[in-house]
């Protein structure tokens, strides 16, 4: 028997100039499964990406090890010199074939439904970030970004052009970008202790909800260990009641072990993982 995929639409133009496209996967010519290959440009290089794999017939034959693999090619085709894969956090046999084709973790999706906040504690101020603020915050924000790129796997380049492109998608009008929250946690005397960059209109849960997501969350180094993400974490909830949305999502690189537990003790949980390797 022969597994292939076979296209099962048009292919689909992406903004910036990506493309994806869904796929069959086929034994003997008979559809046994499907996925999604997408492939986006980040700086100067294309990063790759398969998505939505199912196998409804036939499982534990390999079909899914096949179609992965044929995933890839047709991303190698498409110039793509690296490619992620992400797996719901209940998909335990996708994680494990992903795991199987050398894929490692970078990151975890976690989201949470918000319920009351506590407000902020005694001797802390919760400012915006404006025009005045905005350069230096964007360079304390982008260089925590790229340590964080570069210990999920990324090389050098790819983590100075995954930084670059992601910036410049969802900052087109910095701190005016709409649906954007920028603040500052200040103490007494005013000095900075941290930062928090939040989206309040990131996605859609399937039930029509809006899903509010932190970008970044940022304590000064003198200053971790005194519960300041945590108070930051907290404002980002408030910033989202106040503006009618109650979901709350975050992305965390699994390297992360502090932010990873933080996160859990505040109640998010996992949704997906995120699991990488080098094409070229």
């Amino acid at each position: 028997m022969t597994t292939t995929l076979r296209p099962a639409g048009a292919e689909e133009p992406l903004p910036g100039g990506g493309r994806s496209r869904r796929w069959r996967i086929c034994v003997n010519g008979r559809p046994v499964g499907g996925l999604r290959t997408t492939a986006t440009p980040r700086g100067d290089q294309w990063w790759g990406d398969i998505a939505e794999l199912e196998v409804t017939e036939g499982r534990r034959r390999g079909r899914g090890t096949v179609g992965m693999l044929a995933a890839e090619e047709v991303l190698r085709g498409w110039d793509c010199g690296r490619v992620d894969v992400t797996v719901p956090a209940e998909a335990e046999a996708a994680l494990a074939l992903a795991r199987s084709l050398g894929y490692t973790e970078r990151m975890q999706n976690m989201a949470k439904r918000l319920g009351p906040v506590p407000e902020p504690p005694e001797g802390l101020t919760v400012r915006p970030i404006g025009d005045a603020d905005y350069r230096e915050w964007l360079v304390v924000a982008r260089a925590g970004y790229l340590h964080d790129l570069r210990s999920s796997g990324l090389s050098e380049r790819q983590a100075v052009a995954r930084a670059e492109a992601d910036h410049r998608q969802v900052l087109p009008q910095g701190p005016d970008t709409p649906g954007v929250v920028l603040r500052r946690i200040t103490d007494a005397e005013g000095g900075v202790l941290g930062s928090l960059w939040l989206n309040l209109r990131q996605e859609v849960l399937p039930d029509g909800r809006p899903l509010a997501w932190v970008m970044v969350v940022e304590v000064a180094a003198e200053h971790r260990g005194r519960g300041l993400g945590r108070a930051l974490m907290l404002t980002a909830e408030r910033e989202c009641l106040a503006a009618g949305v109650h979901d709350l999502g975050l992305n965390v690189f699994s390297s992360n072990t502090v932010a990873v537990a933080l996160y859990a003790s505040l109640g998010y949980r996992v949704t997906r993982r995120v699991l990488g390797k080098q094409l070229l």
